[in-house]
């Protein structure tokens, strides 16, 4: 049975779509989520009664979110598949889950997390090396382990966000990005996987400021000003980092304002949304500049796109 609609419209929209079931009365079924966008990191502050979360390999295709997702569990217990393994979570424990491929969660009590949402070239490993680290329980099994330090730092800097400056977010959210990309690191150590390649700090620099530009590509104001500024970077090294791959700033937040366009023009789920909602909730102020842009782009005018995709 499926919960009353505010609650998979309030899942679908902080994690990407996803179907929940629960075996009680659907109305009696309570929950709620508080979703924060903090630059490149969105906290999640999730409280339900039992329910499942499923997310198909369709539903994954149809808005091609790609983050990764850190559950780390506050009260009661908690279910993540993925990969065909399964973690136990319970309080204090995490586990990191893949957006961009079929997972389920199975919430058997009323219980309480933080769900961090992160760019996947943030946690800084590859493709192989992300897969290891899904559905792993991440916890303090020891005083030596690196979580028992790690994982009460993350809790303090998660809980410091939500009471903080604005001037001082920027800077608790790498920290809390840094946290999860050490956690990652020494799951696949202590595993007896080799660690991960650092990366040189101007592809990491390149990587924070990709990853800025997808969490806020629906501010119409972001500009490489304010992503110079957000990085404590100059303007000339911002617009060096894009001109080393043969792009410019304005040519990447536009494409990949294009991209989430059509990716949400795509969906059946969105055929109700009007075409000057979709391009103004991804950062477009003109639709006529927008229309424009999606033809150049794609040899066909928004509403041929969605036409076609619909009768396809």
């Amino acid at each position: 049975m499926r919960p009353p609609p505010y609650a998979e419209r309030s899942f679908s929209a902080a994690y990407g779509e996803v179907e929940l079931v629960v075996r009680a009365a659907p109305a009696s079924w309570r929950g709620s989520l508080r979703l924060r966008h903090l630059g490149v990191l969105q906290v999640a502050t999730e409280e339900c009664d039992p329910v499942e979360v499923v997310r198909t390999a369709r539903d994954a295709t149809a808005d091609g979110r790609t983050h990764l997702f850190a559950r780390l569990q506050l009260d009661g217990t908690a279910l993540v598949f993925q990969d065909g393994r399964r973690a136990r979570l319970r309080p204090g424990d995490l586990a990191f889950h893949d957006a961009g491929r079929p997972f389920s969660l199975a919430l058997p009590e009323r219980q309480r997390a933080h769900v961090l949402m992160v760019p996947r070239q943030l946690v800084r490993l590859g493709e192989t090396d992300i897969r290891r680290v899904m559905a792993q329980v991440i916890g303090a099994t020891a005083p030596q382990d690196p979580a028992a330090l790690l994982l009460p730092l993350l809790t303090g800097l998660v809980d410091e966000i939500a009471s903080a400056v604005p001037a001082t977010r920027e800077g608790l959210a790498r920290a809390v990005t840094d946290s999860l990309a050490a956690l990652a690191a020494a799951q696949l150590t202590g595993a007896g996987h080799r660690p991960p390649r650092a990366v040189p700090g101007e592809a990491a620099m390149f990587d924070r400021v990709k990853a800025t530009i997808e969490a806020r590509l629906g501010e119409p104001e972001l500009s490489p000003k304010v992503l110079a500024e957000a990085h404590g970077i100059s303007l000339r090294y911002l617009h060096k980092l894009f001109q080393e791959h043969s792009t410019t700033v304005g040519t990447w937040i536009r494409r990949r304002r294009l991209e989430a366009c059509r990716a949400e023009l795509a969906r059946p789920s969105a055929a109700d949304r009007s075409i000057a909602a979709v391009a103004a909730r991804w950062g477009f102020v003109s639709p006529a500049h927008f229309s424009h842009a999606f033809r150049k782009a794609y040899g066909m005018s928004p509403a041929q796109f969605r036409a076609q995709g619909h009768s396809g």
